[in-house]
This record gives structure tokens, C-alpha cells and sequence, in this order.
């Protein structure tokens, strides 16, 4: 199996109760960084074989896969239990043995198509100019610093062509203008989103995935963004804001970064 290929088979025993599978992908010492649950292999393989156990099935539906060196992220839809349809990031770092040795998420509710009719997880899925990688998680890295960062703001129209930009977060339109519009309205009603810190840039081709955290509306919270590159510039973007909850709710101390 590839370590995509494990990723998949890990997130599939919550809908199909596999618990032995799970022990055999993870390894003894494996750190969980989803604050709602102990970190540790046995941890994760209660939770499977509870979600196995509860009335009604969970339901697991990847949308994308991508592989970076010892890390594999994922975009997926989970029903947990019945509870609701998730739109989720997940990322799960391989030690040298192969095992899956460290789990980060961002997971949200999801929600009604945004004002250009565009959902949480359609688009575009083919992964495309590999041998653009480097190049690509370099223009995003620079994006990041620039615009999200806010340390360079003029340069944001020097990241996208033109109005081009297709957007699928829930609130926010299709092209730049869509952006600074959605970010105008939330300044009128007194909100700041705000990007302090950047933890993590994946990628693979024309995806990169950043793990930022930062406030909204000054409340802690947790930024994964994935954005589609296209001839050097950000032509595409997905995204699962989180708020990070307070420590004194923390199931595990191995902080949500």
C-alpha cells in the first residue's frame, strides 16, 4: 500500500469498525493533534469501534488525495454517527517504518452553496504539473507573506489572473472582486480575519494545502486553505475554518498545531 492508500484505509475504519486495520496502520506512539479526543494508538481505535457500535452508520467520502514526502492530506465529507455532514482537511505524517505516526484536522459543518453556487468540496480534483511543485508551494508560500500575512497587501492582484478565481468557501463569491467584497462586509459589521501564524505548507503539482492559525473576529482559530496553481498564479481555493477551543476542553495536550 502506498502511504496515500493507508491514509484512506485509516479514515475508512470509522464507517467500516475495521479496528485490527487500524492497529496495523498506526503506530504505538501515535500523536493526535484533534483536540476532542486522547491522543495514542488505542485512543483511535476506541473511537473507530464506537462509531462501529452507535445506531446509526458513520459515513466516510473522500474528495481529494494528495501525497508531500512523509505527510498525505486529504480532503474528505464525514458523517459522523449520523451527527451531520463535515467538510474536513486531514493531513497524517509516516514514520520511517511506514506507520502513520501523527494526525492534524480542520473540520466544519457543511454548508449551503456560496453566493456562485459553488459548495465546499466540487471543482476541479486532477492533480496536474508535478514537476511544478517547488514552484507552486513557492508562489502560495510568497501569497501567504504578502497578502494573508498582510505584510506586502498592495501585491495581492500580482497573485491571481485578473478577476479569474474560482472560490468555494461558503460566503464568499467567485474572482477577487468577490474577495475584497466579502472582506469589506465583514470590516462594516466590525470583524477582522486575521492570519499570525503560518504551520505547515503541503503540496503536490498544483495543489498546496497551508495550516495557519490566526483569530477571527478575534476568536482563536485554526486556517486550512487549499488553493489550485494555474501557470503561476492562484486560480482556485477550498478552505475549513475551525475555532480552536479552549485549553480546559482539551482532550489531549498535543495543541491543535
Amino acid at each position: 500500500m502506498t502511504n496515500t492508500q493507508k491514509a484512506l484505509a485509516l479514515i475508512n475504519t470509522f464507517a467500516n469498525g475495521d479496528t485490527k486495520q487500524a492497529e496495523k496502520l498506526l503506530a504505538s506512539d501515535y500523536i493526535q493533534h484533534n483536540l476532542a479526543y486522547e491522543t495514542g494508538r488505542d485512543a483511535f481505535v476506541n473511537s473507530a469501534a464506537c462509531l462501529a457500535a452507535a445506531p446509526v452508520k458513520t459515513t466516510v467520502r473522500n474528495v481529494r488525495a494528495f501525497e508531500d514526502g512523509d505527510k498525505v492530506f486529504l480532503q474528505t465529507v464525514y458523517n459522523f454517527a449520523g451527527a451531520g455532514e463535515q467538510a474536513a482537511f486531514d493531513i497524517f505524517r509516516f514514520d520511517k517504518d511506514g506507520l502513520i505516526a501523527e494526525h492534524w484536522d480542520n473540520l466544519a459543518a457543511v454548508a449551503a452553496p456560496n453566493p456562485s453556487g459553488r459548495t465546499q468540496i466540487d471543482g476541479t480534483t486532477e492533480i496536474a504539473d508535478i514537476d511544478k511543485t517547488e514552484e507552486n508551494r513557492k508562489v502560495v508560500k510568497n501569497f501567504l507573506y504578502d497578502v494573508m500575512l498582510g505584510k506586502h497587501s498592495e501585491k495581492t492582484p500580482d497573485y491571481f489572473n485578473g478577476d479569474v478565481y474560482i472560490q468555494h468557501n461558503t460566503g464568499i463569491a467567485d474572482g477577487l472582486t468577490g474577495l475584497e467584497a466579502a472582506l469589506a462586509a465583514l470590516a462594516k459589521q466590525g470583524i477582522q480575519m486575521i492570519y499570525t501564524t503560518v504551520h505547515q505548507i503541503l503540496a503536490q503539482g498544483n495543489f498546496v494545502l497551508a495550516v495557519s492559525e490566526g483569530t477571527f473576529g478575534g476568536t482563536p482559530t485554526a486556517y486550512y486553505d487549499l488553493w489550485r496553481v494555474e501557470n503561476g498564479k492562484i486560480a482556485e481555493h477550498w478552505d475549513v475554518m475551525e475555532t480552536i477551543t479552549d485549553k480546559s476542553t482539551w482532550q489531549n495536550q498535543n495543541g491543535k498545531f
